[in-house]
């Protein structure tokens, strides 16, 4: 099992695209139970979400990849860019 931080960057003036989808994608990361490890949005400086941060645990960067490709908020297109890093959790 490896973990990765995935960072998400939303493409411009699409807070209400997200905020329209917000509760499938809760549900969505709830699915993974012991898997995900941290999410929460990524805020401006109004404090309004502007990407996310994840870090989840898989087996490998292909069933990640699964996952990602269909969380709700990329099957509407909110991200602009989505970086896959391995992560090693020490503390």
């Amino acid at each position: 099992m490896k973990t990765y931080i995935v960072i998400c960057l939303d493409k411009k003036n699409c807070l209400k695209k997200r905020m329209a989808n917000r509760e499938l994608h809760l549900e969505y990361l709830k699915g993974l139970k012991n898997k995900l490890i941290l999410a929460g949005p990524i805020l401006n400086k109004t404090n309004k979400p502007k990407g996310s941060v994840l870090i989840l645990m898989f087996q490998n960067r292909t069933k990640l990849n699964n996952f990602l490709k269909n969380d709700p908020y990329s099957k509407v297109g909110l991200f602009e860019s989505v970086n896959v890093e391995i992560f090693k959790r020490v503390f």
